[in-house]
This record gives structure tokens, C-alpha cells and sequence, in this order.
């Protein structure tokens, strides 16, 4: 029988395998989210490695774990304000930012049919919008609406209290202050998509026709805001032909100087998506090299064979608009030479993996890197998992989970 509390920072694929591993081992685990629901980024995609499994496979076996055990405690919209004392005896102090709906909720989705006000949809990284009262997505756990009061427009939430027939709706909700006695804290706080608009050469924001790879797995993913229809942001039409610019941003002594691991075998996947939709369409992936480690050579062959690729080898200088809403990719094929100028509909930006940690400041004893990715430390009793440690699949993150577990219960043990 486990003594002391594990406390597990981050609900994502890496954070949820720490969390149950520990809890099945007879460990007490505290699990926080900084989101509305738990899941990461792998909710947002629409398949994830080896397998090319949907978010529903891994997540919702872990979703039913959770539930069936007790010893599993979790919190969302929570972050870590303070972390006293050490290794067998910390002092956490969590808030929880208000939900301003209770667990009443019956996700009827009535308020979200009455509600006017509108609010970016951050799930969508910036594609659509959704209402202020919404739901994070058709598989949020736990499922149950958030309210957005700054979106809500005039009149809002009267009428989305009148139709909330469980009294679920509390605008008075406050933040809360919670106090947790951990003995080791296990860091899963996952990453972040590197910010494409501080590559000014490639022209993010500037023509909507230009998007990043996980804006492009939520278009083509069934709940998207296309409904898994890859369609041009500039006009709803389907591209013919489409161009990633692979380690945008990665790769890069002025941005990320490392490999992001995942973001050639991500391009590959999305041209898969595209051929599925479109056999005749034609993709241009634009890189450096192309880097498909172990296990996944076959993927490669097997993009090579059900796409209609062009490899171009050759770092993208810039990218200009054309007529129609189309793009001009401008590069210098390092092959053969020869300046390529290749007009396409839609181009992607296989922007690089950056821990979401990375330029915070969090007011707690942490190690981190130059990058900000979080070192382990057993003499701390804080260990890290997925891609808070090193960029990575979502096979090896579940490895890592796996191993930070038993780090952290050899810290209780030892304790």
C-alpha cells in the first residue's frame, strides 16, 4: 500500500499515463490541468502514431480509468501558483479559475443555442469561432460547458440561465485556493506549437491561405470547423495542390535550435489526409532533410506510395502571394542548384515543438533547459514526461509517463 500523494502537472496523453500508472500502483495522485478539459494536444488531432489511432482510442481507455479509481483526484482550469518544502514533503498551493457552470451540467447545449456573444475558438487554434458558453470539444472531459463572461453579449445571461433547466449556470462563481501535501511532483505539462508569425519570411497571418500543421489536423479532423474537410481558409474551396515547409522554426540558431522529432512524419500523415480526399491533388514538401527515426522508415514508403509527393530539398526563403488567393514558394534546391518558385493553393507550416513552459515564469523550484524543457531531478523529487522533457510521439511519451511514475514512487518509498 503506497504512502504520500503524487501530484501530476498537465492533463495530456503523457500526464493521464503518469497519473493512472501511479494510481494503480496504490499511489494517491493529484492531477491539474491549466485547461477547461483534460486530453492535450492529442484531443486535437485527428490521428496520432504508430497506429494512426483518433484521440478517441488512447484518450477514453484512460478517460474510464480515471473514473473507476479512486485514488485518482483531478482538477481543470488549475495552475500551480507556489511550491514549498522537498522531496517526500511539498506544500502546493493550486488555484482553480472558475468555470461559472457547476456540475449540474447536462450538456444539453440549450444556453449555447440562446447565446449570442462569440469568443475565438482557441480548440481550433483560431479557425472558427464558438459561442461564449461552449463546450471544449464533443469528447471534452469532464464533459461539461465553460462560460466565457468576457464574450457574453448584451442580454446573454439572462436568457442563458432561463433555458438551463438544472441550474447549472453560476456567474458568481470564484476562484478557489487549494493546498495539497505531495512527496514528488511529476511534470507532463506537454508543448506548445512555435509561435509561426515571429518567421517573418513565411508570411503567417499575413495570407490566410498560409496555416500550420496542427491548424491542418484540426481541418481535417471529423469535429474540426470544416468537419474534416480540408478546405482553403481564403474561400472554403478544396486546394489542388498544397506545399508544408517543413522545420519552420526548428532547426534554426534564430528560433528553435534543436529538431522537433515528429514534424516530418506529421507532414507525411497530412498528405495522407489529402490524398485520401483528393487522389489527384499534388504535394510539394519543401526540407532539409527528411528525418523518419527507427520504426517509422515504412510510414515514409508508404506516404511515398499512396501520395503524389515532390520532395524539394532546400530551406524556403520566403513565400509571396499570386492571383487567386494562391502562394508562391520560393526556395533553392540544394540538389540541383536550380531557384525553385512553386505555385500552389494552400501551404503548411510544420512549425517546431516548444515546451509550454518555455518563456514562463513559473514560482517554483524547477529545472529547466536553455530551451525550457524540464530536467528530472531525483534529489528534488520532480521528474518529467512527455514532451515537457524532449520533444516526441505519443508512443515514447507514454514511455516516459510510464518511467516518471516509478520514479516517483521510489521518491515516496525512499521517503
Amino acid at each position: 500500500m503506497g504512502e504520500g500523494k503524487i501530484l501530476v502537472v498537465g492533463g495530456g496523453i503523457s500526464g493521464l499515463t503518469a497519473a493512472v500508472e501511479a494510481a494503480e500502483m496504490d499511489y494517491d495522485v493529484i492531477l491539474i490541468d491549466k485547461e477547461p478539459s483534460l486530453g492535450g494536444r492529442v484531443a486535437q488531432l485527428r490521428y496520432y502514431f504508430p497506429k494512426l489511432c483518433p484521440p478517441t482510442c488512447g484518450l477514453e481507455i484512460n478517460y474510464r480509468r480515471i473514473k473507476e479509481n479512486p485514488r485518482i483526484t483531478f482538477y481543470t482550469l488549475a495552475q500551480i501558483k507556489k511550491i514549498e518544502g522537498e522531496p517526500g514533503n511539498y506544500k502546493v498551493t493550486v488555484e482553480i479559475s472558475p468555470r461559472y457552470v457547476n456540475e449540474n451540467c447536462t450538456c444539453c447545449g440549450e444556453c449555447e443555442k440562446v447565446c449570442q456573444g462569440e469568443r475565438v475558438d482557441t480548440f481550433n487554434f483560431g479557425l472558427g469561432k464558438t459561442k461564449a458558453i461552449y463546450l471544449p470539444h464533443e469528447h471534452a472531459f469532464p464533459m461539461r460547458y465553460v462560460l466565457d463572461k468576457s464574450a457574453l453579449a448584451e442580454g446573454d445571461l439572462e436568457r442563458i440561465k432561463e433555458v438551463c433547466k438544472a441550474g447549472a449556470i453560476d456567474p458568481d462563481m470564484q476562484p478557489q485556493t487549494l493546498e495539497f501535501n505531495v512527496g514528488a511532483i511529476i511534470w507532463a505539462t506537454g508543448w506548445k506549437p512555435y509561435d509561426a508569425t515571429k518567421m517573418d519570411n513565411l508570411c503567417y497571418g499575413k495570407y490566410p491561405n498560409i496555416i500550420t500543421n496542427m491548424q491542418m489536423e484540426r481541418l481535417a479532423a471529423p469535429n474540426g470547423p470544416t468537419k474534416g474537410k480540408i478546405l482553403r481558409p481564403s474561400d472554403n474551396s478544396v486546394p489542388q495542390t498544397i506545399a508544408f515547409v517543413q522545420c519552420a522554426g526548428s532547426r534554426d540558431e534564430n528560433h528553435l535550435p534543436y529538431c522537433s522529432y515528429i514534424c516530418c512524419l506529421a507532414s507525411l500523415k497530412q498528405s495522407l489526409y489529402f490524398a485520401e480526399q483528393n487522389p489527384d491533388g499534388k504535394v510539394y514538401i519543401f526540407y532539409i532533410d527528411i528525418r523518419t527515426p527507427g520504426r517509422y522508415e515504412k510510414f515514409l514508403n508508404r506516404a511515398k506510395e499512396e501520395a503524389n509527393i515532390e520532395f524539394i530539398k532546400g530551406k524556403v526563403a520566403k513565400i509571396e502571394p499570386a492571383d487567386n488567393d494562391d502562394l508562391v514558394v520560393i526556395a533553392e534546391d540544394t540538389l540541383s542548384g536550380k531557384r525553385v518558385e512553386q505555385r500552389v493553393n494552400m501551404v503548411i507550416l510544420a512549425t517546431g515543438m516548444q515546451p509550454s513552459l518555455a518563456g514562463e515564469n513559473i514560482p517554483v523550484p524547477l529545472e529547466r533547459d536553455e530551451n525550457g524543457f524540464v530536467i528530472p531531478s531525483e534529489a528534488k523529487g520532480m521528474y518529467s514526461c512527455g514532451c515537457a522533457r524532449m520533444p516526441l510521439d505519443v508512443m515514447s511519451s507514454n514511455e516516459t509517463a510510464t518511467a516518471a511514475a516509478l520514479k516517483a514512487i521510489q521518491t515516496l518509498v525512499r521517503g
